[in-house]
């Protein structure tokens, strides 16, 4: 038991080594699973399919590679053109956008029911979601009459009780009569929204289950599930309680699902967040596993816009690690995650607010995202369409989507990478989920949402990012998932086959005897288990208390009459000298790292990889550029020079034991000259809403809302900008285009040619080979927000807002008009220079 460790405030350096195999120097493909993919919302499922073709080729022509069908309430005027929801007509207007998804390559998930949770009009009273009633000494069953939110037509109806079976399993035998009867073929995976069934805290088999699951009659000790935890057998009861809850919706509903599923050739996607249950057993249960952003995030990062209107995230990296710890553990290739919820107010989302959080996103183990969303909007609707009320609208009529394809091109190199290979997390966290099971007060019912997860598991989140700052990733694991791993090599394995060099438990009170035997016999076959602060003091649960208490102190004396023996502890961090985001994968011949700079500490220096490595090859996704990188063996540590500025990101590909052949990665250090290209631009407008015929000189940079035109602080478009200048190239030299502050991207011509797409910080980009001696013209095409355009709708009283039920509210949830809003600045602000760079060489 040489393996027994407390985890003290030690830095560790894990060293991995990778067997032999040959390797791929060049990008993966690019499959419509590595593309962005996006929740599409059918108003009133008021569809055709001129319509749907129109949206379609729309997407994909951008570079979106699904889409997954939500249907939701209507558009006001329109209820003649709705389709009820599963109707013939739906199934009809189904088959046809997957057979234009075909074409265009593309696929389609859809949503098990119409806006969420599960249920409808196929729901009776006696399968809707259920409550216990107490009164004067008395109990009953009663139902929460929850009816589904946004329902779409067609789908109005009762909330599914999700913890009886026989209730799940007749809501999907609707699915399969209009399956069967349309000839419609399944989705590629049916899709699960985040369980918002409100205080569905009973089942009519409940008392049943509770007693075969936990060994006593809960009814004979009602007193104490009512008692708040106000004794410790209160508490026990209440965690047994949470306990059985739990395993009944993992159990009756998430494993019915996605069994019934796979019957049809469908998998499934679930948000498990807003269950009362072990979020990992459910994410683990599914195909693919869906955490959600909400919110933004407050990086620091030079340059980066914030929007005076903003909601904090509420789903930072320890929560959507939930999502894809279970895929890791479960051995689930894709995590998804609902992307950009709330990101931003309407019509004020920039694409640079965009890439910081999606690469949060990616080093949080996310590699398959789906926008939040796009709205079906049919061509002939009046500008700016038909819109969904919380989301970020990536869709053709928002002015973002001009350039949005360089963004999801972004999304599709990378992600193309973090579908590839397998993953590659250090250690493994143990989730003290029966420590909050039995401390939570408040209410016996206890679910999980994406807005309480952190303040349920304050002490769990310390640790995860206590570890992630000492330089390791990790992985969580339930009890469920301890029972079936193993230990190879020294290494634990789980049962998706994924590796760890450690199992870390936090600071854990109540831990079940099975669990305590499992981690006994682990360290027994040569695991390394490391105890955080203390040892586990208690079983959870009521039903034998005192004979599992006895055999769990037997156990606990053993293990600490065994000699502690200290990792060796290392001055250096896992990943030394970089100090950003980033996440590691393995291939058959050595290792994938994604790497983002998300706050203000640009690297220019040597960084430590913590895996070892013959070679090096960096892939830029922003530019689709690649390179053999520099390599050097430090004292037995592989470090690679890395060139990251803030905001920046890059994916690095290392091979073991191999010298891979590819052209070398060009370096750059700045000489210290530059060229200021401030005056004497000239300005047009290649797209204007309102039109705007009148050319512009501008002797200086300043947003187009500020220039002596009206029109200009209520449009939305895009201004080409044009400058000439004479210029001697130095041969040898790069020369890179910095443009300053940029509202809100730019597509960059040098000389005509076409030299890309910026729209993020530090809105740079190197332009050396489109130089030449003498005259140079560079042409900028800038496109803002068309958030001064809807203020001027509301401004004027144009009637836009159009939409059913909850209609269209803002970031607070509030029904306001837009006409208070200021001109957001727009078009190329600068300042605009030209930095001479030079080849740099060890």
């Amino acid at each position: 038991m040489k393996h027994l460790i407390l985890y003290t405030s030690v830095v560790f350096l894990f060293l991995s080594g990778c067997t032999f195999a040959s390797g791929d120097v060049d990008w993966p493909p690019i499959t419509r699973e590595a593309k962005p993919w996006t929740r599409w919302w059918w108003m009133g499922s008021d569809v055709d399919s001129l319509n749907i073709t129109y949206n379609l080729e729309a997407l994909s022509k951008a570079g979106i590679g699904g889409v997954e069908i939500t249907p939701i309430y209507g558009v006001k005027g329109r209820e003649a053109h709705s389709i009820d929801y599963l109707s013939p007509h739906w199934m009809k207007m189904l088959a046809f956008t997957e057979s234009e998804a075909q074409r265009l390559g593309m696929s389609v998930d859809m949503s098990g029911g119409t806006g969420w949770p599960f249920g409808g009009p196929e729901v009776a009273i006696e399968d809707a979601a259920s409550k216990v009633i107490f009164k004067d000494g008395q109990w009953e069953i009663g139902k929460t009459k929850q009816q589904v939110k946004r329902a779409a037509p067609g789908g109005q109806g009762y909330v599914l009780d999700h913890l009886n079976k026989e209730a799940v399993q007749r809501y999907l035998a609707t699915f399969d009569k209009v399956f069967a009867e349309s000839g419609a073929p399944f989705p590629r995976s049916f899709f699960n929204d985040s369980y918002e069934v409100y205080g569905a805290d009973w089942t009519p088999a409940l008392l049943d289950a509770f007693e075969q699951r936990r060994g006593y009659r809960l009814q004979d000790y009602f007193s104490e599930l009512l008692a708040d935890g106000a004794t410790d057998i209160s508490a026990r009861v209440i965690a047994d309680y949470r306990e059985t809850i739990a395993e009944l919706l993992r159990d009756h509903f998430t494993q019915v699902w996605t069994e019934w599923a796979h019957g049809h050739g469908a998998i499934t996607r679930n948000q498990a967040h807003g269950s009362p249950a072990n979020l990992i057993d459910l994410y683990a249960l599914v195909d693919i596993p869906e955490c959600e952003s909400f919110g933004i995030t407050d990086f620091d990062i030079p340059g980066l816009r914030k929007d005076s209107i903003r909601k904090r995230n509420d789903s930072d990296p320890t929560i959507l690690k939930y999502a894809s710890s279970a895929a890791h553990i479960a051995g689930k290739k894709y995590t998804s995650a609902e992307t950009f919820t709330w990101l931003t107010e309407h019509f004020r989302t920039s694409l640079s607010q965009c890439k910081p959080e999606i690469d949060l996103m990616f080093t949080s183990g996310i590699n398959h995202v789906f926008f939040h969303g796009t709205t079906y909007s049919p061509k002939e609707a009046a500008w700016p369409g038909w819109k969904f009320y919380a989301a970020v609208d990536m869709s053709p009529t928002n002015t973002i989507w001009r350039d949005a394809p360089a963004f999801f091109e972004y999304v599709a190199r990378t992600q193309s990478f973090l579908q590839y290979g397998t993953p590659d997390n250090d250690c493994l966290l143990y989730l003290p989920i029966y420590d909050i099971w039995h401390e939570k007060r408040g209410n016996y019912y206890l679910p999980f949402s994406i807005h309480n997860v952190l303040h349920e598991l304050p002490g769990f989140g310390e640790s995860v990012e206590k570890i992630r700052n000492d330089g390791l990733d990790l992985d969580y694991i339930s009890d469920r998932f301890l029972q079936t791993t193993t230990v190879e090599n020294g290494m634990l394995k789980t049962e998706g086959g994924a590796l760890y060099k450690a199992l870390i438990l936090p600071s854990v009170k109540k831990m079940p005897l099975e669990t305590l035997a499992k981690i006994q016999a682990l360290i027994k076959q040569g695991a390394t288990v490391v105890f955080s602060g203390q040892y586990p003091e208690d079983v959870p649960g009521l039903f034998r208390l005192e004979e599992r208490r006895k055999t769990f102190v037997a156990i606990i004396n053993q293990l600490r009459s065994e000699p502690l023996q200290q990792l060796q502890i290392l001055p250096e961090s896992f990943i030394t000298g970089f100090g950003g985001k980033m996440i590691r994968r393995k291939h058959d011949s050595g290792h994938i790292y994604f790497f983002s700079m998300l706050k203000n500490n640009p690297v220019n220096n040597w960084v430590a990889l913590g895996t070892q490595a013959q070679s090096a090859l960096f892939f830029d996704p922003m530019t689709g550029k690649k390179g053999k990188a520099k390599i050097r063996n430090n004292h037995g540590i592989t470090e690679v020079y890395m060139q990251l500025q803030s905001g920046e990101s890059i994916l690095l590909k290392t091979f073991t034991d191999k010298n891979v052949p590819a052209e070398e990665w060009i370096y750059y250090q700045p000489t210290g000259k530059s060229t200021e290209l401030t005056t004497d631009w000239k300005m047009h407008f290649i797209e204007s809403e309102p039109a705007v015929k009148e050319k512009f000189q501008l002797p200086a940079l300043v947003s187009w809302t500020e220039l002596n035109n009206d029109t200009l602080k209520r449009n939305k478009g895009t201004a080409g900008y044009e400058i000439t200048f004479d210029f001697q190239k130095d041969a040898g030299k790069e020369y890179r285009l910095c443009l300053g502050d940029v509202r809100e991207s730019a597509a960059v011509k040098v000389n005509g040619h076409k030299a890309g797409t910026v729209f993020a910080v530090p809105f740079e980009i190197n332009i050396g080979q489109w130089l030449k001696n003498g005259k140079n013209t560079i042409e900028i095409e800038v496109t803002n927000l068309p958030a001064n355009r809807i203020a001027d709708y509301d401004s004027r009283g144009v009637e836009w807002r159009i939409f059913h039920d909850i209609n269209f509210v803002d970031i607070t949830y509030s029904k306001t008009s837009y006409d208070v809003w200021q001109p957001l600045p727009s078009g190329l602000l600068g300042p605009v220079t030209m930095k001479e760079l030079k080849i740099w060489k060890e």
